[in-house]
């Protein structure tokens, strides 16, 4: 299965995906309906009960193509949004051993359509993939369906469907929200460049002679800067621009949109009355 998305990007989903994430999903369900049934002989209590599973999707990235290979499954708790950490690092590492060129790209659910709610688990794989892939795995049964119920969301799409259901709470407004969501990224980036700035410096100063050279910490680094992209090339110059300007205006667009769907909820009582 492949396909193409607005970004530019091609996605390649291999069957075994497909496969796997199907399997969790059965196995949860019959194990959700045997522990039903043993707690109740009520069939109203089972009816309509769908559980949501998760896991990882591995694979490669190759310039604009994403190859998801496989997957594997996570232990997530939805209702206090906590991920087993431990968990995840011990699969990781075991898959490292038979297949050192895959990386986890994402990960996968099931259900309907992505929820506001699935921004948790995406924030929690930002650590290991800046930018995670989500497969999105519809078990319902569509006999009038003729294409494959997978859909792939980016990093992109999931931000402005969160920043599209931003609702206020606790006093505050979706664009209060809205703001201090965009402060906590500048603070992070603010931080990740005051971070690269030293190590620039301390480069620098061992080039230099100033301080002992430490073999370990330079291929340290090796290692990282072999894994960037080439970034020096005119097609990139015009594609980070293009991209980062459509993402502009998309997050500019979902602000204006909110902002205006409050004032005219917040007027609307007037004119009525009027």
């Amino acid at each position: 299965m492949a396909s193409s998305s607005s970004s530019g990007l091609t996605f390649k989903l291999h069957p075994l995906v497909i496969v796997n994430i199907s399997d969790h999903y059965t196995r949860v369900k019959s194990q959700m309906n045997h522990s039903s049934s043993a707690t109740t002989t009520n069939d109203d209590n089972n009816n309509g009960a769908q559980p949501r599973v998760y896991g990882c999707v591995i694979g490669i990235q190759r310039g604009r193509t994403v190859e998801i290979f496989n997957s594997f499954e996570l232990l997530y708790d939805p209702s206090t949004h906590s991920l087993d950490r431990a968990f995840l690092e011990k699969k990781q590492e075991l898959y490292k051993k038979v297949f050192p060129h895959f990386y986890i790209l994402g990960w996968y659910s099931t259900g309907s359509d992505a929820q506001e709610s699935d921004m948790h688990i995406h924030k929690a794989l930002m650590d290991i993939n800046e930018s995670p892939v989500y497969v999105l795995l519809n078990p319902s049964i569509n006999p009038a369906q003729k294409d494959l119920p997978v859909t792939i969301f980016e990093s992109e799409r999931i931000s402005v469907d969160h920043v599209a259901h931003l609702k206020p709470s606790d006093g505050g407004s979706a664009a209060t929200q809205l703001a201090a969501h965009l402060t906590g990224i500048h603070s992070a980036i603010k931080m990740l460049n005051s971070r690269i700035r030293v190590l620039h410096h301390y480069l620098v100063a061992m080039q230099k002679g100033e301080i002992p050279c430490e073999n370990s910490l330079l291929r340290q680094v090796s290692s990282l800067l072999r894994r960037l992209p080439a970034i020096e090339s005119e097609k990139f110059q015009d594609d980070f621009l293009m991209e980062y300007n459509d993402t502009l205006l998309i997050a500019y667009l979902a602000m204006f949109t909110n902002c205006a769907r409050y004032n005219i909820l917040s007027f609307l009582p007037d004119f009525v009355s009027f």
